[in-house]
């Protein structure tokens, strides 16, 4: 019998039977198994990265500790070194890119490669690497990162961190599931699996306990809601379920009422520059969340408060402002219609809903077919 991958936003069934059926040569999964393994090729490339490589010292003195700079706040005079610093919302400010953010999310990327691509084809190296990588930054006494946030999104001049930093971690709750999928590799080990969920309980009750987390938990906007998934993944893989329980029952409904009015719209979305991006992102945190709340039984696909807000609504009116190309709100920078793509698929499978794989199908400048969504959220006419 196969080993059930120990995962929480995916479908631990569903991936074993689409493994079955890449085994089988289904001609359906092959454009997206062949594109999958071609990327966990150039992932091996990755050279294993730390926050001890970064050249600037945060201000503890510890080179263990995590650092990175606030991306939007900008010198307020053209070429000013110090001084005050200006936010201007959607516009990246490269120095943002010189401390420990850009290197944890080539790890995160070349880590969502690697371990799906194990999986499906059993290639060892593949999971070999992906260790190699995640006891680099996790687990090696001489690299690891020390499990807190408090010099995340530091503003020069202003403060040394904030809890909004904890927005750079949000891809934890999907780095988990990537090893979820590592879980029948000789290269990775119990030791490994051990060391990985003391690490991510010490960092959890980082999250729930420190005056950053406490101030990201209180944000309204997409920030409180990816700190909302953080909170309930890293739950559930450190085998704390009351925790994600009490996110999922508690939590939830606070989101919901704050950031969804009656008809689906994201009001505190909408007024960023950026605003499609960032409905987009909130309404996958909250489908995130309502994955992770089958995990201890609570649905929140279903979910509907007195006012009608929901997350069936907010889908649908995003559906139809963004893929059906009505957007009239501010999107300053060009917005790729390709990462609708897995948000359609997981709607439309919750929602049983089959017109999204028809506004799928409809989608210019994405393939499809090759799709790495076809593997991890196969439709429902796949296994």
């Amino acid at each position: 019998m196969e080993e059930i991958p120990r995962v929480f936003l995916l479908d631990p069934e569903v991936l074993l039977a689409t493994r079955s059926a890449v085994y089988d040569g289904d001609e359906a999964l092959q454009a997206a198994d062949e594109r999958l393994l071609q990327e966990a090729d150039q992932a091996l490339y990755a050279a294993p990265v730390s926050v001890v490589d970064k050249e600037a010292l945060p201000p503890s003195g510890d080179p263990r500790d995590y650092m990175s700079q606030a991306p939007y706040w900008w010198p307020e005079a053209e070429g000013e070194q110090s001084g005050t610093y200006v936010w201007r919302d959607g516009e990246v400010n490269p120095e943002a890119e010189v401390y420990d953010r850009g290197r944890l999310g080539l790890m995160c990327s070349a880590l969502s490669s690697l371990a799906p691509a194990y999986f499906f084809s059993d290639l060892e190296h593949f999971a070999e690497h992906a260790g190699l990588l995640l006891r680099t930054w996790f687990l090696d006494e001489t690299t690891a990162m020390n499990p807190h946030l408090e010099y995340g999104q530091a503003i020069p001049s202003r403060c040394t961190g904030q809890g909004t930093g904890i927005i750079d971690t949000h891809g934890f709750s999907w780095l988990v599931e990537m090893v979820g999928l590592l879980g029948a590799s000789s290269a990775w080990n119990e030791d490994d699996q051990s060391g990985l969920q003391a690490w991510f309980g010490a960092y959890l009750d980082w999250l729930l306990t420190s005056d950053h987390g406490r101030e990201e938990a209180g944000q309204n906007n997409q920030h409180g809601t990816w700190y909302d998934v953080q909170v309930a993944s890293l739950a559930l893989f450190a085998g704390r379920d009351e925790v994600a329980n009490e996110i999922c029952t508690q939590s939830f409904p606070r989101r919901l009422a704050a950031q969804i009015e009656a008809d689906g719209r994201q009001p505190l979305e909408l007024v960023r520059t950026r605003s499609l991006d960032y409905c987009l992102m909130n309404l996958t945190a909250l489908f995130d969340l309502a994955d992770l709340g089958r995990r201890v039984d609570i649905d929140l696909w279903a979910h509907e408060d007195a006012e009608g807000r929901s997350i069936r609504r907010a889908f649908y009116w995003l559906v139809e402002q963004a893929v059906d190309d009505k957007w009239g709100f501010e999107q300053a920078t060009p917005f790729a219609h390709g990462q609708m793509m897995p948000l359609l698929r997981r709607g439309g499978l919750r929602f049983d809903d089959a017109k999204c794989e028809e506004r799928i199908a409809a989608m210019e400048h994405i393939e499809v077919a090759a799709d790495r969504t076809n593997l991890l959220y196969p439709a429902r006419s796949r296994p």
